[in-house]
């Protein structure tokens, strides 16, 4: 719609019809008819003028006071209309622009409503997080306090045993040394040597056997952290040469192992707690060898260090067994143990994670049945 900032026409303020109608009216007002046109005909015409400015022409009419006074009248109708047009101008502006304002209001609601939709969905993620957080936190808490409760447990046990088990393989010792002398002042005949080779059989049984309970012990006192000493400068070359050669001793140096040792810095350490992580690490490889499947004649242990982002990582790696599939989980819960009734505390890999931890590092185990085991512990230089 036009706003008329500009000056109008004589079709800017009326259409052809309204022309048409005024034009039949002013004739019936006339003594002879009367025609308003915007453009100017060759006949006399009287000009008719809206804000002082000539918008069409006037022509009929019986003499020029007539069309004189038909064109005041289209003026004085000129007027109105323009005020009216003024005012639907004005109503239209208005109405435009409180749809826009309205536009942009509406648009700055949706722009807000998606800020606050995204600020939602992060708060959102940021709580289910945060349970997260609590959710493992929590479950560590009960780890820790079941496994405290379990090492206090340890602790008590292996305090109780240990004395006991002391005078007990010191007597078996003795006992042994006291049927020997025996067994020199008896008479030679099959009945004596068959009694004396018994009771040899026997004492060395039971001294076998308290020395099970020892190592029972000992495992349960380096689970417990027991008679902890303070940390010191460690080598673990040196403590991994020391336990290859204790495990080598126990199975009697038929162990292939392989060592690829490179030079390492030294770190501060428990030089006892690691010893006894890399020999327990040891015996596991050389009881997966050993439980292998007789056509695997070729059973080997590699054992290899090197530096590697800041710390040193220890790899113990053999070709035997494996670990099952349904053990895997459980394979670091204390006192677990695949092996056979009394041939295994199940505190070797428990003992070994947290002597990790606590300088640290961690214990990473990879193990598929039939072929073998892998173990890296990685323990910072720092």
């Amino acid at each position: 719609m036009r706003n008329f900032e500009d000056d109008p026409t004589l079709n800017d303020l009326l259409s052809a019809e309204q022309l048409s109608r005024l034009n039949q009216c002013l004739s019936a007002l006339c003594s002879e008819p009367v025609t308003l046109a915007q453009a100017r005909p060759d006949t006399d015409a009287m000009p008719v003028e809206f804000n002082l400015e000539t918008v069409g022409w006037l022509t009929g009419g019986a003499s020029t006071d007539e069309r004189q006074a038909a064109s005041d009248l289209v003026s004085f109708l000129m007027m109105f209309i323009a005020k009216y047009r003024l005012a639907a101008n004005l109503h239209h502006d208005t109405t435009e622009a409180s749809y826009a304002e309205l536009q942009r209001q509406n648009d700055a609601l949706r722009a807000s409503e998606a800020r606050y939709r995204e600020l939602s969905e992060q708060l959102q993620q940021r709580v289910d997080e945060q349970v997260s957080v609590i959710k493992q936190t929590q479950q560590e808490l009960y780890e820790s306090a079941r496994l405290r409760s379990v090492g206090q447990l340890a602790a008590g046990v292996a305090h109780e045993i240990n004395n006991p088990i002391g005078f007990i393989s010191s007597n078996l010792r003795v006992a042994r040394d006291y049927v020997k002398e025996l067994g020199e002042l008896l008479p030679e005949d099959a009945a004596n040597q068959e009694l004396l080779e018994d009771f040899n059989d026997l004492l060395n049984e039971s001294v076998d056997g308290a020395k099970r309970i020892a190592s029972i012990v000992s495992d349960l006192k380096t689970f417990s952290s027991i008679d902890q000493a303070d940390y010191t400068r460690c080598n673990i070359n040196q403590l991994l040469t020391s336990a290859i050669h204790l495990v080598q001793t126990e199975y009697q140096h038929q162990l292939d192992i392989l060592e690829r040792l490179e030079e390492l810095p030294e770190i501060s350490g428990h030089p006892s707690r690691l010893s006894q992580t890399f020999f327990n690490l040891l015996d596991n490889a050389a009881q997966a060898i050993r439980d292998a499947e007789p056509e695997k004649g070729d059973g080997r242990i590699l054992v290899k260090t090197r530096v590697h982002d800041n710390a040193i990582e220890v790899l113990i790696q053999d070709n035997g067994c494996g670990i099952p599939e349904d053990d895997r989980p459980r394979i670091f819960d204390a006192f677990f143990t695949s092996r056979p009734v009394g041939s295994g505390t199940g505190l070797g890999l428990t003992v070994a994670r947290d002597t990790a931890r606590a300088h640290g590092g961690q214990l990473q185990l990879d193990s598929r049945e039939g072929t073998g085991t892998r173990v890296l512990m990685s323990l910072p230089i720092t």
